[in-house]
């Protein structure tokens, strides 16, 4: 009778590292798929005629360039990424107060409008 006991205790001990491994490949597979998910895609080739820009309005080709020194606060709105309505007309009141602008670099004076903003709308802009 003892030896019947051990066996299933050594039957059901089986049991459970079998259990407990299946346990682990589920878990670390599921961390495999849960890290795929985390990495960032790349962003498919984009072409000036077809594609969208990270702020989803178009890109702007050298004739569909927007004048900081002509446009109207929508049109600069609706043209750039990152600027909204607010920052749009903050670049016409300066641009109202201060004289035109005569580098787009300038508009870095304009309370909102930084480097980085300037350098993602760069081909969009023109004097």
């Amino acid at each position: 009778m003892a030896r019947f006991q051990q066996s299933t205790l050594s039957r059901i001990a089986i049991a459970i590292r079998m259990l407990l491994s299946a346990a682990l490949i589920a878990i670390i597979g599921s961390s495999a798929l849960a890290a795929e998910r985390v990495q960032p895609k790349q962003p498919p080739a984009t072409t000036a005629a077809n594609s969208k820009s990270s702020g989803d309005k178009p890109i702007a080709e050298e004739q569909n360039r927007v004048s900081i020194n002509q446009a109207s606060a929508e049109k600069l709105a609706s043209t750039l990424s990152g600027i909204g309505l607010k920052k749009a007309e903050a670049i016409v009141r300066y641009r109202e107060q201060n004289g035109p602008f005569t580098q787009i670099e300038q508009l870095q004076e304009v309370p909102g409008i930084g480097a980085a903003l300037i350098e993602r709308n760069r081909h969009r802009l023109k004097i």
